[in-house]
């Protein structure tokens, strides 16, 4: 059997396991992969050729090796035993059980296998236990919410589960499910390392379950701890490692992973997903732009990933493509926090900050650790001047994810705003920590060391050094070294950031301001080292724009009559 046909008849398996246990979010993805492995031609049909179209196009574009086939050749994985169900005498109650935890009454379900003693019945039972104390939760919450939105409402059973599940563990009586559930606890609980370990055990016994994968990613915060794993090497740990990679920022490592899997799932929706959000951290918004726009034409219903596209809609100032998506989603499922973020991100982009914050809101009410409402929202303070709103937004952002560098950047910008220079270099500094190839954040950071209370322009200059060998798209990086090379009296420094910035102006069509003081500063520089014959073409330049710098270019031709053998150069060889 090949590797796709093994995958394929893996994940089947695993796909009616997972429904079976009510893990409806694993099963879900194990669903959408399934259908993501390239079918046999020989085997189509009208109804199941629909992801097909379109998505070769993403393939080809994105792919950067020639990959036919996962795994590749000469490397072998583990072959994962199927587990065994085990549910015969107690299969009736199991059912009842599973029907009142599909209706979400979790007590109920829970109560019904109180005497069922089979691995499979104990795992329903404790994690309709853990859901019911989570509602729970959510409801303490609301009730006893603080004034900053803050409570201290817990999940009252977690001590008992905890229990339960470490004897089962030590008795060798505990099933993968009970497993990952345990880790679930434990990370909870606050004992990340037992609960890895945990997690560990769990997908090497049974590694189709993504949120088994996703919970192990979650506390896995390094790389260290990240190759510290003693993981089997099934397929699936391809998956995690690629997930891995991107939330610890190696965006390129994180795209050969998801590149060598498209040799087997080709048509993964999940997976090109994925690739768009390596490409959002990159900053390559054209590239996402085109996979976004392939996922809808192939599942024009999604609103999962949508709010990141949106994102690249909102930073491009495609107001119809944004307008477009923003009434899309509402159309499709309008109280998901995708769908409200990115209707919030249309009104802003039209300006009216005040709806838009009532959209990231309403996010935050569906769910309150949603990142980007949170620091989406403290954009909008910020736009509306209202910085205390903005600070308490920022941190409820970090406090969810303390690698969010946007909400870190955000933090900078408050305080900026507020006067506050130290405090606000503290937060560039973490934001540029987590994300040192965004230029932007570079010359956030070099910008507060330039304020009065500060000034520390050779501090400066690095940063704005980093920003330029970081694709400052912004082109400000160039002119301000010139600038401050300038202000600190080093002309040739000066003069070589200026003709670079002079050189990519001219490369890319613009003109203005920046363009005349470049001109203006290369011409007195050269003909301050007797340059004359260049000094001539940056004044020539200089003529054919208007102000004070007009004059000053033909005073500097007159004058450089009278130093050197140029040709006579009255008055009416200028342009009025």
């Amino acid at each position: 059997m090949n590797s796709k046909e093994t995958c394929r008849s893996e994940l089947r398996i695993a796909l009616r396991q997972l429904s079976d246990r009510c893990l409806y979010s694993a099963s879900k993805w194990a669903g959408e992969q399934l259908v993501g492995i390239e079918q046999d031609p020989a085997k189509f049909t009208p109804t199941n050729t629909r992801f097909q179209r379109g998505s070769s196009s993403i393939r080809r574009r994105f792919r950067t090796n020639d990959i036919t086939s996962s795994p590749a050749t000469g490397m072998s994985y583990v072959s994962t035993p199927v587990l065994e169900e085990d549910e015969v005498i107690d299969g009736d109650f199991y059912l009842l059980a599973k029907s009142y935890f599909d209706c979400r009454e979790y007590k109920r379900a829970a109560h019904v296998l109180r005497d069922q003693n089979a691995k499979k019945s104990v795992f329903l039972r404790c994690y309709a236990l853990y859901l019911a104390g989570e509602k729970r939760k959510e409801e303490e919450m609301i009730e006893l919410e603080g004034p900053l939105g803050k409570s201290d409402a817990v999940n009252r059973e977690l001590v008992s589960l905890e229990r339960e599940l470490s004897t089962l563990r030590k008795n060798g009586t505990i099933d993968p499910f009970g497993l990952y559930l345990y880790g679930v606890v434990l990370k909870n609980r606050g004992n990340q390392n037992l609960a890895r370990t945990v997690l560990v055990e769990s997908v090497n016994s049974y590694p189709w379950n993504w949120t088994a994968w996703s919970e192990l990613q979650s506390i896995c915060t390094t790389i260290e701890m990240l190759s510290s794993l003693n993981l089997s090497n099934h397929w699936m740990k391809d998956f995690f490692l690629a997930s891995a990679y991107q939330e610890l920022r190696m965006h390129n490592e994180s795209l050969a992973k998801y590149e060598y899997l498209q040799g087997t799932f080709s048509f993964s929706n999940y997976i090109q997903a994925q690739i768009a959000k390596a490409q959002y951290c990159l900053r390559e918004f054209d590239q996402v732009e085109v996979i976004f726009e392939e996922l809808l034409r192939n599942d024009p219903y999604r609103v999962e990933d949508m709010d990141m596209y949106s994102n690249v809609l909102y930073a491009k100032e495609c107001f119809s493509a944004l307008s477009y998506l923003a009434h899309r989603v509402f159309m499709t499922d309008k109280y998901r926090p995708e769908s409200c973020c990115i209707i919030g991100n249309y009104y802003s982009l039209k300006g009216q900050h005040e709806k838009s914050v009532m959209y990231f809101r309403r996010a935050l009410k569906l769910d309150k650790k949603y990142l980007s409402a949170w620091t989406l929202m403290g954009h909008e303070y910020v736009e509306m001047k209202n910085t205390p709103a903005a600070v308490d937004a920022y941190r409820r952002a970090v406090d969810i994810n303390p690698c969010d560098y946007r909400a870190w950047y955000g933090l900078g910008q408050a305080y900026e705003m507020m006067g506050m220079p130290f405090y606000a270099l503290h937060y560039f500094k973490k934001s540029v920590f987590l994300q040192p190839s965004d230029s932007r954040l570079w010359i956030a950071m070099a910008q507060c060391y330039e304020t009065d209370q500060l000034h520390l322009l050779e501090d400066a200059i690095k940063c704005y050094r980093r920003a330029a060998n970081c694709n400052d798209k912004e082109a400000i990086a160039l002119h301000q070294l010139a600038k401050l090379h300038c202000e600190l009296g080093r002309p040739e420094e000066a003069a070589f950031y200026y003709k670079k910035d002079l050189e990519r102006m001219e490369n890319e069509e613009r003109e203005g301001p920046n363009m005349v003081e470049a001109l203006l500063f290369l011409a007195q520089h050269c003909r301050t080292h007797k340059r004359l014959e260049e000094a001539e073409v940056y004044c020539t330049r200089l003529l054919d724009y208007t102000g004070p710098e007009k004059e000053m270019a033909k005073n500097m031709l007159r004058g450089m009559r009278s130093e050197s053998s140029f040709p006579s150069m009255d008055a009416e060889h200028f342009p009025p």
